[in-house]
């Protein structure tokens, strides 16, 4: 087109002196004004051209080259649908597929998020393990011997509700008629009553039966510590 238009310029300036008419004049000087424009445009796309150059750095791969291919997130066997791994859901630290409701879980102690105040009212409960053989003596014995001091039946009876007699309740009758063998007759008399206080509380009928049935079974060990065991 420039080469075209700088013909046009020769046509018209060719042939020696010429007067232009006022349409030929004007028509000359829009060509040489359209031409200019051109030029600028072309000088200012080169110049754009390398400053992009200059500040990217090198110019990107190409599309099929292998440094294109090593960013790309497809799948490279080329076997992947384009969807997301698992459907979206699953995963760490996610809440799963849309629309799938959990039932309830039981709270864990070990969740960081665990808030033991939200779990509701707290019962505190104290167990008492149940007294082994020897224990039950140990503990048993000095109540016995308070009681035949101070002869109230209801401070023993409380003092036995504060231990776990389970399956033992019918050594605490065996035991005081032992001690009360052992002393005087008013301990005699002091037992006596503190048998009858404990049937229906403490101790049933049964293991009230079953404590002199033992006694009479252990009587020879009885008589050598007290020889009148069998008359009293």
């Amino acid at each position: 087109a420039g080469e075209e238009e700088d013909g046009d310029e020769e046509l018209l300036g060719a042939g020696g002196p010429h007067t232009w008419t006022p349409q030929e004049k004007l028509l000359h000087e829009a060509r040489l004004k359209a031409k200019a424009k051109r030029r600028l445009r072309r000088t200012s796309s080169r110049d754009s051209t390398r400053e992009s150059l200059s500040e990217g750095g090198e110019p990107g791969p190409e599309p099929g080259s292998p440094k294109g291919r090593a960013h790309d997130r497809r799948s490279r066997m080329g076997k992947g649908r384009g969807l997301p791994k698992k459907g979206g859901a699953g995963g760490k630290g996610v809440w799963g597929a849309p629309g799938v409701v959990y039932g309830y879980q039981e709270p864990d102690a070990r969740d960081p998020n665990y808030d033991e105040v939200a779990q509701g009212d707290t019962v505190y409960a104290t167990v008492v393990p149940e007294l082994e053989e020897g224990e039950l003596e140990k503990n048993v014995q000095p109540m016995v011997m308070e009681y035949f001091e101070h002869g109230d039946t209801s401070e023993v009876m409380e003092l036995l509700r504060g231990l776990n007699l389970g399956s033992r309740r019918h050594a605490v009758p065996s035991l005081a008629v032992a001690l009360a063998l052992e002393g005087k007759a008013s301990h005699r008399e002091l037992t006596s009553r503190l048998l009858s206080d404990l049937v229906g509380h403490i101790v049933t009928p049964e293991d009230i039966a079953w404590a002199f049935d033992k006694m009479l079974q252990d009587l020879p060990d009885l008589i050598l510590d007290t020889p009148e065991a069998p008359q009293v």
